[in-house]
């Protein structure tokens, strides 16, 4: 049965763990470093044929006495260390060759020999590099088989622990079992007893005259920090809290995440302080010394569970409390935490005993089994307080997080319903302590500890996964959120938009979740039967990574795309605004000239930093391209007009023949452009309304440009007057007129013209021109206006088909009633 850590039996050499190894290449001597700099020996690292030898000393196939883990640790740390020497071998063989470089190519066959002293220093560098690149063959080869000999262990640790669940013991429920534990209480008592022997001695040495003090102080401080640290560091937090963050949710999150990190830090000091002042003397034996170690290991576990617990059941302070639960049922649920890291820590050290005295199997057992069972009675007595109803113990269901403050301050146990993923894991909680009682009574123990164990850390990484969460939201919006004091600062001084502000916090707390739900899912779907101190060790370290495909997807890979793409967007940005505001109004660049190379610089950056992102996540350029290819029928047939719209985009912001600002007319359309996108163009008409026109429309459509070449404004004026009209006379009444108005030109000057006689109607044409096209409308305006005036006054009449008659001036006195008549307009008809 693979019950806890196992160790070697008695009288078998156990292979050199990777601390042992190095106090023996240290002890043995460490191997030079040939042409390093400074020639002397390395003593960080042992020599590559220290390193096979420990590599070769651990057994190829695992025994039921080893123990797997320590196996596998050391030959991890055997390839860390080959790995390593590889490296720094590497930068000495540069080192050399750079050396040899200085010296010149080596004189070719017929051509004069190197003098003496270059050549004794070229053949000193070249014997040197020979030995350094044969060494670091060597460390490469011994990384390489430390990799499969370590691939080649958990395979055969997770056939053996496979083959450990299945396995089945006498019941509790039968004489058998007791029969079994009584039969090896007298040995194992006997092994116990020998352990507690040498923690007596080694007390009685440290209380001697020469070690009391400072073992009684050490206790004294362990005892203080335990209890009188854990007290007044809350009490800190919580003063300090209020008056060193601003107001919000992160005051919450970040109290509780550093509350537990405190009870972690005080609680293992507190341990190690004192096993330090029980080893005052250094004569703690090996046993001893590994029991320390298994000590400080769950007790640190412990506080982290009762830390967890603390922060968020919050019993005493409801406003700080993250999760949306009742008073009542936070009162209720805060002794639970203590009970599980007790029973947590007491079931590990049990099991770290009994490896340590070699107990036997019945012993294993039996600590394997009463683990079990409290653990479930634990678990079953904390799911009884979750699925009270509110009406009658006066408990409230688990609800959803809230983002505002505000559990029930009354504690009347009323409370939102609570998410589906919280009901479905009490549902599986409560499953598997059903599971696991029904294993202990049919002799499936080890199954039944497994699921135990496993239940308690599925608990851990989900309550503090929650926790992860919170502070990555409120860490968001704080920092990011235009309402917090960061994001104000980034609004101010980058002119970034409220809105994107939060839109980005908002992003950046999504992206956040799904690394730690990914991390989550790795330390989820770890191989079972990892006991209680392995849980901060699973899912820590960079290396685990998810396989899709041909996509390997690493933590390191996501994040570092994160940080590209974040870190290239607002580069970009950056550069945009300089150019706009800083660099441009310094040169002779038209506004319209400026938008496009600010626009298109923003696409061509936007894709240049998606490309090298999606290259950091291992998407190379190449399975880009290929994709592509393989949708090119799909873009050629339903995305033709988008891809035509793209293209003519980047021909508008590369020839420019329309740009931001001109006047243009588009069949029915006419306005200014206001912007030019890759796919439509936006124009604005005189009613300030927008139109928005696809770019192929200016590349496939005839488009006049009104200011494209910066050519005045004409003002064309056709007059009809009747056929007895005093044309010299009208004619200089309107070129008066178009000279005394200061809108038009003096060069070219105006003209006026007879265009002909037609049906007895004299046609006058008159031509002004301005210096910008858009003021023609409004000079027009004014100069009609200015010619009916100076022909009322002269006597003189338009006539139709003109819109305005005008009749010949009148004195006041001598007007007689008027008579409306009306103007046939142009094609009506009479």
């Amino acid at each position: 049965m693979a019950q806890g850590p196992q160790q070697p039996a008695k009288g078998a050499s156990a292979p050199a763990s990777a601390s042992s190894a190095a106090a023996a290449s240290t002890a043995a001597g460490t191997a030079t470093a040939p042409g390093s700099k400074s020639g002397a020996p390395d003593p960080a690292l042992p020599g590559v044929d220290v390193l096979r030898q420990q590599l070769d000393a651990i057994p190829l196939q695992l025994g039921e006495a080893d123990d797997g883990r320590k196996l596998l640790a050391d030959v991890n740390a055997i390839g860390k260390a080959a790995e390593e020497l590889a490296a720094r071998r590497t930068e000495a063989l540069a080192d050399i060759d750079s050396r040899l470089a200085g010296l010149g190519p080596a004189p070719a066959k017929g051509a004069p020999p190197d003098t003496r002293d270059v050549a004794e220093q070229r053949a000193g560098l070249a014997k040197q590099r020979a030995a350094i690149d044969a060494e670091l063959k060597l460390a490469r080869l011994v990384a390489v088989d430390a990799e499969q000999r370590g691939t080649e262990l958990i395979r055969q640790r997770r056939e053996q622990f496979q083959a450990a669940l299945t396995t089945r013991t006498d019941s509790p429920l039968g004489a058998t079992f007791w029969r079994a534990l009584r039969n090896a209480a007298p040995g194992d008592l006997e092994r116990l007893s020998a352990l507690g022997q040498e923690l007596r001695q080694a007390a009685r040495a440290a209380l001697a005259s020469d070690h009391r003090t400072a073992f009684l102080s050490s206790l004294v401080g362990a005892l203080l920090l335990a209890v009188a640290g854990t007290w007044l560091a809350e009490r800190l937090l919580v003063r300090l809290a209020p008056a060193r963050l601003p107001a919000g949710r992160l005051r919450r999150s970040l109290l509780a995440s550093v509350s537990v990190l405190a009870y972690v830090l005080l609680i293992g000091m507190a341990v190690q302080l004192a096993w330090t002042g029980l080893a005052a003397d250094g004569g703690l034996s090996e046993r001893l010394q590994a029991l320390s170690r298994a000590t400080l290991r769950l007790a640190v576990f412990a506080a982290f569970i009762v830390g967890l617990g603390h922060a968020l059941l919050s019993r005493k302070r409801s406003s700080w409390r993250l999760p949306g639960i009742s008073d009542t049922l936070a009162q209720r649920l805060s002794p639970y935490p203590w009970w599980v890291a007790l029973l947590a820590a007491f079931s590990g050290l049990a099991t770290e005993v009994n490896s340590l005295v070699d107990a036997s199997l019945a012993a294993e057992v039996s600590v394997h089994a009463a683990t079990a069972l409290l653990l479930s009675a634990t678990v079953a007595l904390a799911l009884r307080h979750l699925r009270a109803p509110a009406s009658g113990d006066g408990g409230a269901p688990v609800e959803a997080p809230a983002p505002s403050p505000g559990p029930d301050p009354a504690g009347d146990g009323s409370a939102a319903p609570r998410p589906l993923w919280v009901g479905l894991l009490v549902a599986a909680a409560g499953a598997a302590v059903v599971a696991t009682v029904l294993m202990v009574a049919l002799g499936y123990i080890a199954l039944a500890g497994t699921l135990t164990r496993q239940m308690l850390w599925t608990g851990v990484v989900f309550a503090t996964t929650y926790l992860l969460f919170e502070l990555v939201d409120d860490l968001c919006e704080a920092l990011l959120s235009s309402k917090g004091g960061f994001g104000q600062r980034l609004h101010t001084g980058l002119g970034l938009d409220a809105k994107l502000l939060d839109q980005a916090a908002v992003v950046a707390s999504g992206v956040l979740r799904i690394v730690l739900l990914f991390y989550m899912a790795v330390a989820l779907m770890a191989p079972f039967g990892t006991g209680p101190d392995e849980v901060f060790r699973r899912g820590t370290t960079v290396d685990h990574r998810l396989k899709v495909g041909d996509i390997t997807l690493a933590p390191q890979a996501l994040l570092t795309a994160l940080a590209v793409v974040v870190a290239g967007l607002l580069m970009i940005r950056m550069l945009k605004r300089w150019l706009s505001e800083r660099y441009f109004p310094n040169t002779s660049l038209e506004p319209g000239m400026r938008s496009s190379i600010v626009t298109l610089l923003g696409y061509v950056g936007g894709v240049l930093v998606v490309a090298v992102a999606l290259a950091g996540l291992g998407i190379s350029v190449e399975r880009i391209a290929w994709v592509a290819s393989a949708l090119s029928v799909g873009i050629g047939f339903g995305l033709q007009a988008i891809v035509q719209n793209f293209i003519s985009g980047l021909i508008l912001l590369a020839e420019r023949p329309v740009k931001v600002g001109d006047w243009v007319v588009l069949g029915d359309t006419e306005g200014d452009v206001r912007r030019v996108n890759v796919r439509a163009t936006e124009i604005q008409l005189g009613d300030r309304s927008t139109v928005i026109v696809p770019n192929s429309e200016f590349i496939t459509k005839t488009v006049r440009n009104m200011t494209l070449t910066g050519a005045p404004g004409r003002v064309l004026l056709r007059l009809p007057a009747p056929l007895d009209t005093d044309a010299k006379r009208m004619r200089d009444l309107i070129l008066q007129a178009f000279r005394e108005h200061e809108g038009v030109l003096d060069n070219p000057e105006p003209i006026v013209q007879l265009e002909g006689i037609v049906s007895g109607t004299l046609t006058f044409l008159a031509i002004g021109y301005v210096s910008n096209p858009r003021n023609a409308g409004s000079v027009r305006s004014d100069l009609l206006f200015s010619i009916l005036g100076a022909l009322r006054e002269a006597g003189l009449a338009l006539s139709p088909p003109a819109t305005t008659a005008v009749a010949p001036y009148v004195p006041a006195a001598a007007q007689a009633p008027l008579t409306t008549v009306s103007v046939p307009q142009p094609g009506s008809a009479n």
